[in-house]
């Protein structure tokens, strides 16, 4: 790919990650106007699938949302070509389950450290 300065290309660069067997995005975005795109995914997987297919690092965020629910924010981001592209997952956890919240990965916490 030389540049992602289309739409087509943009959905081209997704149409080609979902023929590699990745989930299709839930939500995708393409700024108007900008070289943006953003994949929203449900599910730790996924993003990792996609943010390895993409050659994302990972950037997490966490926020707490006013109305009562933790949520985990995990975003990976790159710029290919002159796009930013951004793969975002979010998470909610329980109150029960904020240690979750200080786990980089929370698929890989041993039972005992739990």
């Amino acid at each position: 790919m030389t540049e992602l300065a289309t739409r087509a290309q943009a959905f081209s660069l997704v149409a080609e990650g979902v023929a590699a067997g990745l989930s299709a995005p839930w939500r995708l975005y393409l700024a108007r106007g900008c070289r943006y795109l953003s994949l929203s995914v449900g599910d730790r997987a996924e993003w990792n699938a996609w943010r390895t297919h993409l050659g994302c690092p990972e950037l997490s965020v966490r926020v707490y949302d006013a109305g009562g629910e933790i949520r985990r924010s995990s975003m990976a981001e790159v710029v290919m070509d002159g796009c930013r592209i951004s793969v975002e997952l979010v998470e909610e956890v329980g109150t029960d389950d904020l240690d979750r919240l200080l786990v980089v990965d929370p698929t890989t916490v041993e039972p005992e450290e739990r």
